[in-house]
């Protein structure tokens, strides 16, 4: 009689894809952060904010730095480095607000948050 064999994924394939993986990751968190440096030195965060003015929808781009101030630079580098993250990133909703985090290379939607300070987040004040 035969008996059926079953087949288990090789592991050694799912961890070459997956360094793989890593290292493309790497690779593409390098290049970002050396654009971002060449337009404003000094970029930690870039945070992007859809805006609606008299009817015409535009993106606020604010780079930031270690500290969370802004990085001195003109209106030409902001919409430089929303461009780069536009195009490295075309899978994210930028209709929404976004974070960018050089250090980590993830985009993470941006949601207002209240200093800690205020009590605001606690489950009685929400209430």
């Amino acid at each position: 009689m035969n008996t059926q064999r079953i087949r288990r994924p090789l592991r050694a394939a799912e961890q070459i894809r997956g360094a793989r993986a890593g290292r493309l990751h790497i690779h593409r968190t390098n290049a970002i952060g050396r654009m971002l440096d060449t337009i404003a030195p000094g970029t930690h965060t870039v945070r992007t904010i859809p805006v609606t003015i008299d009817d015409t929808r535009r993106l606020r781009v604010v780079v930031e730095n270690a500290l969370g101030q802004p990085v001195t630079a003109d209106r030409a580098a902001h919409r430089a480095a929303a461009e780069v993250l536009i195009t490295m990133f075309p899978g994210v909703e930028w209709t929404a607000p976004q974070r960018y985090t050089v250090h980590t290379g993830h985009v993470t939607p941006d949601a207002p948050t209240a200093p800690a300070a205020l009590a605001l987040d606690t489950a009685e004040a929400a209430r």
